[in-house]
């Protein structure tokens, strides 16, 4: 059987198209991302079981700014678009994505694993072509597919990527939950005995006063977006980010910022003031949206734990939320040598 002759275009020079022969079933081409691309680049992350509003132009290109952007269309038979890669470059890295909770391949929702591995063997060859050493590859965690979606996985295995860092997110499986403890139940009774109530709220500012207060007198840290950054995103995605707080009158003493994909609400910001602590006002807040507000989805993330230096956890945030009935999932970042 003829190998098929396989294109990729320069990165360098749009439209310009640079061939090259590798064993691949399909003939397949690799396109660097432009705007003009943003409506194709939509419609397949809008269908593909490893779709997320992360990935959506307009949740990426907030910090292009700070981001190099070197994101890929791999087209297949009919120039019809069948992967992306998200990702951008530093020198001769590229990076799938070192701006988002995680990165790694799109493909069309019935892409099954051989044209995945081709997808791969093409995406190779290109970054090889264009001149980068290594790709760094952020898996996204299973509980965010929409159905079956590792094909990624053994493709990085068939080329020895290696597993540079191992990240410990904790998770609730709602189907299946452990329990709360105790502390929990009495805490979330004690503010409600004090009055506080919880509920959404778009007051941004105030949270994140409150957020960058906590954050710089414990860790001496600052919110990774700005105000202006994450009201921006709120106001592009008002469905998928959402800010939960609890009340004292028109206080805020405690707060948590969601990300909510169709099978996740992610806990993307959590903090309460000295007095939300003494009052437990996350143990109410974290009541509510686990048997309320998000009591039909599959899955609560509430994230890592990692120490300042990942090599370790921050013990007491760990204990708060497996506390809550978290258990650990990991999240895989792969490093893959290209020369």
């Amino acid at each position: 059987m003829a190998v098929p002759f396989v294109a990729a275009v320069d990165a360098g020079a749009p439209g310009h198209i640079a061939p090259y022969g590798m064993l691949c079933r399909t003939s397949m081409r690799v396109e660097r991302f432009i705007d003009d691309l943003r409506g194709t680049w939509d419609e397949l992350v809008g269908k593909s079981r490893r779709g997320s509003f992360l990935f959506l132009r307009d949740y990426m290109d907030y910090h292009r700014d700070r981001f190099e952007d070197h994101s890929l269309v791999v087209r297949g038979e009919h120039d019809k678009p069948v992967a992306l890669l998200p990702a951008h470059q530093k020198d001769k890295l590229l990076d799938s994505h070192g701006g988002l909770t995680f990165g790694g391949l799109v493909p069309a929702p019935s892409l099954p694993v051989g044209t995945v591995l081709d997808v791969f063997e093409v995406l190779l060859r290109y970054l090889r072509l264009e001149g980068f050493e290594t790709l760094r590859y952020r898996s996204m965690p299973h509980i965010y597919h929409q159905g079956p979606a590792e094909e990624d996985l053994c493709a990085l295995a068939r080329h020895g990527a290696q597993v540079a860092h191992r990240t410990v997110l904790s998770v609730l499986d709602t189907r299946h939950p452990a329990a709360a403890q105790e502390r929990r139940r009495r805490g979330a009774r004690k503010a409600r005995a004090a009055g506080l109530t919880c509920r959404e709220t778009p007051d941004l500012a105030s949270y994140w006063s409150l957020l960058s207060e906590v954050l710089w007198t414990t860790y001496g840290a600052r919110p990774v977006h700005s105000l202006a950054e994450i009201e921006l995103l709120r106001g592009r995605f008002p469905r998928n980010i959402r800010l939960f707080g609890c009340y004292r009158g028109s206080e805020i003493l405690a707060g948590v910022l969601i990300y909510e994909s169709p099978t996740v609400a992610r806990a993307q910001y959590i903090a309460a003031s000295d007095t939300g602590k003494r009052l437990a006002a996350l143990d109410l807040l974290f009541d509510g949206l686990l048997h309320e507000v998000f009591v039909d989805k599959p899955y609560f993330d509430l994230g890592t734990s990692e120490s300042a230096d990942r090599r370790g956890f921050n013990q007491g945030v760990l204990e708060f939320k497996e506390s809550l009935g978290a258990r650990a999932i990991t999240q895989d970042t792969y490093e893959l040598r290209l020369r």
